[in-house]
């Protein structure tokens, strides 16, 4: 078992994770009145699944449909889009399409 693992098991072993994407995990999350659940970064995802042979419309696609959409329960694992990723450039949007966004300015 990775350290990861290993730590996430000992927060509480219930927690779900993916299989081949624990370099992906950015933390854990909580939420009013829900379970911890585990945290993944998205662009790491993407790129995770890129390493396997898919094109980066493949693997957004693939992300979108077996593992975001994935609900397997209390402890279903969540994915987020870091802040410092989000430039004037492009983000990803809900259905993986490309949409403009603004500069982050400091908080």
């Amino acid at each position: 078992m990775s350290k990861i693992r290993d730590y996430i098991a000992d927060i509480n072993s219930d927690l779900l994770l993916m299989d081949g994407y624990d370099d992906c995990i950015c933390g854990i999350g909580t939420r009013a009145g829900g379970e911890q659940f585990v945290v993944y970064d998205y662009a790491k995802v993407i790129a995770q699944n890129m390493s396997a042979g898919m094109t980066e419309e493949e693997a957004v696609e693939y992300f979108h449909y077996n593992q975001e959409c994935a609900y397997v329960g209390e402890y279903t694992p969540a994915f987020i889009v870091l802040t410092h990723e989000i430039t004037t450039d492009t983000a990803p949007s809900r259905k993986g399409e490309q949409t403009p966004t603004h500069q982050q300015e400091n908080l």
